[in-house]
């Protein structure tokens, strides 16, 4: 059966790989229509997330914001199988990156990156940034179910050189390559909520205390790895711009949470600057009121 889906699919998304971009925002649009006022996917969702963290905001407000983010969520979509067919000039075309120097000075003293980032704007195609970057670059990701569809996103995810890893797999990656002295960038999606039972530390994000995930911090701290903030805008549809910010160069020295903490607030900040660009679909805030007393 997993076959079957998989030869099913996978010409829609050949085809779709290859649209020209004005093409494939047309088709984004009515994709947009179907979800939005046909489908309602997980509206109720979104809405409740969006009234959640703005209340200070009217319903008509939260409407427009939610509009927004459904258009931004359908560009995500077919951007992410558009990678397929893109060239690296493409790629490096409509996804800037102005301060790579940053990662490859500290590769050249022998020090690792670890790139703490957010569901926001353009998460997938951050992995484009590899061919700027001079240390090996990897990239953490959850298994897929099915088997064909998994192999389809490693070689989708890998075509610009980044090596996927699986979540439980990178702990003993980043040892070793600590052990033979080799530089890298490691990319973690740090924002979406651990489950409950392995919830470590508590924090504000968007103004609601919630368990937020700490490896990144805690792979910092154990190997001397610099924690980066990978902070990404969008400039307009099908463009992006990426930053890299320094959180610390001393992981060591600051107290606990202290980097994980700081990694959420600057990303709150992108998210209050354009909310639209936040993957509201997902229940991030499930567990608040749930924190030990």
């Amino acid at each position: 059966m997993q076959l079957l889906v998989y030869l099913l699919v996978y010409p829609i998304l050949w085809i779709i790989s290859r649209l020209p971009f004005k093409v494939l925002y047309f088709v984004s649009d009515l994709v947009f229509y179907l979800m939005y006022y046909i489908i309602g996917y997980r509206k109720k969702v979104v809405n409740e997330n969006l009234h959640l963290v703005f209340p200070e905001k009217s319903d008509d407000d939260i409407q427009k914001i939610q509009k927004k983010f459904y258009r931004h969520m359908c560009d995500i979509f077919l951007e992410i199988i558009k990678t397929m067919g893109m060239s690296i000039e493409q790629m490096n075309e409509r996804f800037q990156l102005s301060n790579e120097h940053i990662i490859n000075e500290y590769a050249e003293k022998g020090r690792s990156t670890i790139l703490l980032a957010g569901h926001y704007a353009s998460w997938e195609w951050l992995l484009g940034l590899n061919p700027r970057l001079k240390p090996k670059a990897f990239g953490i990701y959850q298994k897929i179910q099915n088997q064909y569809f998994e192999r389809l996103i490693k070689r989708i995810r890998g075509r610009f050189g980044t090596t996927l890893v699986r979540t439980n797999e990178s702990r003993q990656l980043i040892a070793d390559m600590v052990n033979q002295q080799e530089p890298f960038v490691l990319g973690i999606a740090s924002d979406q909520s651990p489950m409950l039972n392995r919830a470590r530390h508590w924090a504000k994000f968007m103004g609601i205390n919630v368990p937020i995930h700490i490896g990144g911090e805690e792979l910092c701290k154990k190997h001397d790895i610099i924690p980066i903030f990978l902070q990404v805008k969008k400039l307009k549809r099908g463009y992006y711009a990426a930053n890299f910010k320094v959180i610390t160069e001393h992981p060591k020295e600051v107290r606990d949470y202290e980097i994980s903490e700081k990694f959420m607030a600057a990303l709150e900040d992108s998210i209050r600057e354009a909310p639209e660009y936040y993957f509201w679909t997902h229940k991030r805030w499930k567990h608040r009121g749930k924190e030990p007393k």
